[in-house]
């Protein structure tokens, strides 16, 4: 069964929907969808790289390259070809705020519903707002009474090499033995032991990640969160196979290249062992055994 298609995030609507070539009679048109607009604008324009892009809508750096390709192929044709150009439609979410963090500009979403401009294209919360655990749950939303919530450190769709170091963690929520939600968080530069609390507070039971060191460890057990370390390749393959009871993983996973994110000689993330998850004792008693 082919993975079902992640909606896009997009700031909002263009303010110009259609274009028509001066005293070209209207004939087969080009439309561009929503989302393609997006990478457009947000690289073209706002000079963002891919995987800025990325980040900001929500997808893969391949998925951002794909549609760049597109929507700029379907922009040639219309200039060569002189054919009227339509934007409309696509897979596509409307932002809710929540990536503010990634904007070079201000959110005029947040701005219009509370905080304003500090004056250098960043929004600054007004006093007394919510404090980091409300914005968790204005991101994710509550995890429902028989769901086990995984969190996998994330890069680009990839399970993430150092813990200490992930920058977002890709959540989802997992019932039955079905991946039921998919969500991407941003760590806002916690790092190590205070990931833990990170997790807590977005309610996860279950982490998956690459290497990840004995101090995280500790922090991980003393929160409660089952940790399945040594996993590399697809975060969305290694949570249907945690769910499946398939996962290989490697219970002594150890990362000792704490300050340095090259892999290099004398480092070890862990990866010499694997051992599938049916023969690891699990606290969650829905990981779809």
């Amino acid at each position: 069964m082919a993975r079902p298609s992640r909606c896009r995030r997009i700031c909002a609507e263009p303010a110009y929907d259609s274009f028509i070539p001066e005293g070209i009679p209207c004939g087969s048109q080009v439309t561009l969808t929503l989302d393609e607009y997006e990478v457009i604008r947000l690289i073209d324009l706002e000079k963002l790289t891919h995987e800025q892009c990325a980040r900001q809508m929500d997808i893969s750096r391949t998925t951002v390259t794909e549609i760049y390709e597109s929507a700029r192929e379907k922009i040639a044709d219309c200039i060569v070809n002189g054919k009227p150009f339509l934007i409309a439609g696509g897979n596509y979410r409307f932002c809710d705020g929540s990536a503010i963090r990634f904007c070079r500009k201000v959110c005029r979403r947040k701005s219009a519903e509370a905080g304003e401009n500090s004056g250098d294209g960043t929004y600054t919360e007004p006093e007394g707002s919510a404090s980091r655990l409300s914005m968790l749950k204005l991101q994710i939303p509550a995890k429902g009474e028989n769901e086990m919530r995984v969190a996998v450190t994330d890069s680009n769709g990839e399970v993430f090499q150092h813990f200490g170091h992930t920058e977002q963690f890709k959540i989802y929520d997992v019932e039955d033995g079905k991946i039921t939600k998919e969500q991407v968080v941003d760590t806002n530069g916690s790092g190590h032991g205070a990931l833990a609390g990170f997790l807590t507070d977005l309610q996860v039971d279950t982490l998956i990640c690459g290497g990840i060191g004995a101090g995280a460890q500790n922090a991980l057990a003393e929160a409660v969160i089952q940790l399945y370390g040594g996993v590399s390749g697809s975060a969305y393959d290694a949570v249907k196979a945690l769910a499946a009871g398939t996962l290989s993983y490697n219970p002594d996973v150890q990362c000792s290249h704490h300050g340095n994110h090259e892999h290099g000689e004398g480092h070890s993330c862990g990866h010499e062992h694997s051992h599938g998850h049916r023969d690891h004792e699990c606290r969650h008693g829905n990981c779809g055994r």
